[in-house]
C-alpha cells in the first residue's frame, strides 16, 4: 500500500534530519583564544580554532556539517596526508618576544608564504600533486601560491621536517603581500565565519596595524594505533598577532623611572567584545598565560608587598595580586609543575546578552621587568662583500642565558653537546659554492670535520632548481658564538625573467634552525588536564624552531628602457623613409607644374598691380587697372624705369631724412 504525500514527505525530512544529527555528532569544532603579555608592552593573541572529521569510505562525497568540503575534496583529490600554510607580515621577534615557547615554535613563521606538503602517491607523482595543489590553494585563498609551481620554486628536503620517503615538497614566496583578501577566504573555513564566536573579535583594522600578524592553516590525517590507518583528517587554524594597547593609563614610576605596562582590555585592542560563543562549537575558551619570568616577577612583588604577605597561596592567589588585577574572575586556574612556572587562567565563554557582553581587561598597579624564554642560540643572517658579481651568506649564532644554564648544570666529567640543524635554501641564479663553506667559533676558524656531523648539498642547476644544503652541527655548551659563512656568484637572468620591481633587489627565503635536543612544551599538573585542543598542543613536546631574516640580495639587472628607445629610433627612420618613398610615387609631376604656374601667375599680378599703385600716387595720377596678363606671355611685368624712379625716390627721401636730423 502506497503512503501518503504528505506521509512520505514527513519521513524524508526526518531522514534528512537523522542524518544530519549524525553528522553533527561525528565531527567537531572548537574556539579558542590565548592572551600573553609581552615584555616590551605588547601583547600577543592567539587565535586557535580546530575542526575534526571522521574519515570513512563516504567522508569525502557526502556533505559536512562542520568541516570545510573545499579542504576534503583537496585531500581526496591530491592524496595529502599532511599540509601547513601561512600568510605572514612582519618578522617575529626572537629577542623580545622568546623563542622556547609553543607559541613561538609553531606560530612564528617567516614573512610572506610558506606551505609544505606530504603526499601518499608514488614518488613519480609528488611533483604533479604538488603542482595542482599550488594551483587550487591559490584559487582557494586568493594569493600568488601558483608561483610555487615551478620547480625553481620548490625543493625536497629531508632532516629539517618530518618527511615520508621524499614525498614532502617545501617552497616560500617572501615577497606575498598579506591582505583582506587572504583572510576573508580563510574565515570562510569556520562554520561561524565572523559573525559569532571569538572569530567576531578579527577586526581587519586592529589586525592589519599590528606589528606581527600571521594566519596559519595546518591539516593532518592521524593514523589508528591499531592497524595504522587513517582515523581521521583535523584542520587546525590559527591567528597569531602582536598588538600594542594604548598608552593613556600607562605612567612613569620616578624611582626607578621604569614605565607600568598599559593596561588593556579585549574592547580596546579588538575595539569590539565578546557577545556569545559560536553555537557550533563544542568548546569556546579564553585563555590569559603569564609565563614563568613575569611569573616569578610577580612573585617577588607579592612577597615584599605588606598587604599580601599573611595571604600567600601561591600561583592560584594571583587573580588578586599585587602587581596586577583582572576584571573577571577565571572559572579555572592552570599552573605548571615546577615552581614559579607559568600560569594559565581559564575564562569560558557562554551566551551574553548586550547588556553583559565579555570584556576581559588587565590592570597593571605596580612596573614589572622581565624576560621571555630564549632558545638555546639566537640565530641571524647577513650578507657579506659588494658588487654586482660576487658576495657571501654569513649565519650567525649567538648562546642565550639557556646555553649558559646547561653549562652549569652539566658535569665536567661528561663534555655536554649542543645540536643544531640548519636547512638553506638559494635560488639557482645565487651560484653557492659549497667547497668554501668556513667555520667561526668563538672568532677562531675551525675545521668543518670537527663540528659537522652530517651533510646533504643538493646544488642548484640553472632555470632547473634551486640550491639546498642540510647541516647537522654539534656545538659544545660552553660556546659563545659561531659563524657560517659560504660565498656564491650572481647570476644573469633573461629580460622576461625579471620582476617588475627588479632594482629592489631579489630574496633569499628565510633558513631554517632547528635544535632537536631542546622542546618546547608546557607541564601542567593532572588536574589541570582537559579535552581543551589548544592546551593539549601547549603541552606537545615540540622540537624548538626559528626563522632567520630574509636576505634581499641585489643583482647585475639590464637598461629595461634601452627596448623603448630601440622601438622609438626604429620607429622614426621607417616613418621617414616610408612617407618619403610613399610621397614620391604617388606625386603627379604634370598637374603639380600647371598649379605652380597658376600660383607664380597670380603672384605677378598682385605685384604689378601694388608697384602700378605706387608709381600713380608718385606721379599724381590715378591708378589704372592692369589687366592680367596671359599664362604664355613672357615679357617682364615690372618696367625698368619704374624701379630706376622708385630707387631715386628712396633715395632722396632718405638723403632728406639724414640732413633734416
Amino acid at each position: 500500500m502506497a503512503l501518503p504525500l504528505k506521509a512520505t514527505f514527513a519521513l524524508s525530512l526526518l531522514f534528512l534530519f537523522s542524518l544530519m544529527l549524525a553528522a553533527s555528532a561525528e565531527e567537531e569544532f572548537s574556539e579558542e583564544l590565548l592572551l600573553k603579555p609581552l615584555p616590551d608592552r605588547k601583547i600577543l593573541a592567539h587565535f586557535h580554532f580546530r575542526n575534526e572529521a571522521p574519515l570513512a569510505a563516504d567522508s569525502f562525497a557526502r556533505h559536512h556539517h562542520l568541516f570545510p568540503k573545499s579542504i576534503s575534496q583537496l585531500v581526496q583529490k591530491f592524496h595529502i596526508k599532511a599540509m601547513e600554510l601561512s600568510f605572514t607580515q612582519g618578522r617575529w621577534n626572537y629577542e623580545r618576544w622568546g623563542g622556547f615557547d609553543p607559541i613561538s615554535s609553531h606560530n612564528a613563521k617567516p614573512p610572506g608564504v610558506e606551505l609544505w606538503a606530504v603526499f601518499d602517491v608514488p614518488q613519480h607523482q609528488v611533483d604533479a600533486s604538488w603542482k595542482n595543489l599550488t594551483h587550487s590553494l591559490s584559487g582557494l585563498f586568493c594569493a600568488s601560491i601558483n608561483f610555487l609551481e615551478s620547480s625553481t620554486s620548490y625543493s625536497a628536503p629531508e632532516w629539517a621536517f618530518q618527511s615520508a620517503l621524499g614525498s614532502l615538497r617545501y617552497g616560500t614566496l617572501p615577497r606575498e603581500a598579506v591582505c583582506t583578501e587572504n583572510l576573508t577566504p580563510w574565515l570562510k573555513l569556520l562554520p561561524c565565519r565572523d559573525k559569532a564566536g571569538l572569530s567576531s573579535l578579527m577586526d581587519r583594522p586592529s589586525i592589519y596595524r599590528s606589528f606581527y600578524h600571521s594566519q596559519r592553516l595546518h591539516l593532518i590525517m592521524p593514523t589508528a594505533v591499531s592497524d595504522g590507518s587513517k582515523s581521521g583528517i583535523i584542520l587546525e587554524q590559527t591567528l597569531t598577532v602582536v598588538l600594542q594597547p594604548n598608552n593613556q593609563k600607562a605612567s612613569m614610576n620616578h624611582v626607578g623611572e621604569t614605565k607600568i605596562q598599559p593596561s588593556w582590555s579585549l574592547s580596546s585592542i579588538f575595539g569590539r567584545k565578546i557577545s556569545g560563543r559560536c553555537v557550533l562549537a563544542k568548546l569556546s575558551n579564553i585563555y590569559l598565560h603569564f609565563e614563568r619570568g613575569l611569573v616569578t616577577q610577580l612573585d617577588n612583588l607579592q612577597k615584599k608587598s605588606s598587604k599580601f604577605a599573611a595571604n600567600d597561596t601561591g600561583p592560584e592567589a594571583f587573580r588578586g595580586n599585587a602587581g596586577f588585577e583582572l576584571s573577571v574572575t577565571p572559572e579555572r586556574v592552570h599552573t605548571e609543575l615546577e615552581k614559579s612556572s607559568s600560569v594559565l587562567y581559564e575564562y569560558p565563554i557562554k551566551e551574553y546578552k548586550e547588556i553583559e557582553q565579555f570584556d576581559l581587561g588587565l590592570t597593571w598597579k605596580h612596573p614589572v621587568v622581565w624576560s621571555s624564554s630564549h632558545a638555546p642560540l639566537y640565530a641571524s643572517r647577513f650578507l657579506m662583500g659588494s658588487g654586482n658579481e660576487r658576495g657571501a651568506i654569513a649565519i650567525s649564532l649567538k648562546s642565550t642565558e639557556m646555553t649558559k644554564g646547561l653549562v652549569s648544570a652539566n658535569n665536567v666529567e661528561e663534555r655536554c653537546k649542543l645540536q643544531v640543524n640548519v636547512l638553506q635554501i638559494v635560488p639557482w641564479y645565487v651560484k653557492v659554492y659549497y667547497h668554501t663553506l668556513q667555520l667561526l667559533v668563538d672568532e677562531r676558524p675551525q675545521v668543518l670535520a670537527d663540528f659537522v656531523e652530517r651533510m646533504r648539498v643538493s646544488p642548484s642547476e640553472d632555470k632547473v632548481s634551486p640550491g639546498v644544503m642540510e647541516l647537522v652541527l654539534q656545538f659544545p655548551c660552553e660556546m659563545k658564538s659561531a659563524v657560517l659563512s659560504i660565498e656564491f656568484d650572481k647570476g644573469f637572468l633573461h629580460i622576461d625573467e625579471y620582476p617588475p620591481d627588479a632594482n629592489q633587489g631579489f630574496d633569499i627565503p628565510s633558513a631554517i634552525i632547528s635544535f632537536p635536543d631542546f622542546h618546547a612544551g608546557l607541564q601542567f599538573c593532572e588536574k589541570s588536564q582537559s579535552k581543551s585542543p589548544l592546551l593539549s598542543k601547549l603541552q606537545e613536546r615540540s622540537p624548538v624552531l626559528s626563522y632567520t631574516e630574509v636576505l634581499l640580495v641585489p643583482l647585475t639587472t639590464p637598461d629595461f628602457s634601452m627596448p623603448y628607445n630601440v622601438i622609438t629610433i626604429t620607429c622614426t627612420v621607417f616613418a621617414l623613409y616610408f612617407g618619403s618613398l610613399l610621397n614620391v610615387l604617388r606625386r603627379r609631376v604634370g598637374e603639380e607644374e600647371r598649379l605652380l604656374k597658376n600660383k607664380d601667375a597670380k603672384k605677378a599680378v598682385f605685384l604689378r598691380r601694388m608697384l602700378n599703385k605706387l608709381s600713380a600716387k608718385l606721379r599724381g595720377r590715378p591708378s589704372e587697372s592692369t589687366p592680367s596678363p596671359p599664362s604664355s606671355s613672357s615679357s617682364p611685368f615690372v618696367s625698368p624705369k619704374l624701379i630706376l624712379r622708385v630707387l631715386m625716390v628712396a633715395g632722396i627721401a632718405v638723403a632728406w631724412q639724414y640732413y633734416s636730423q
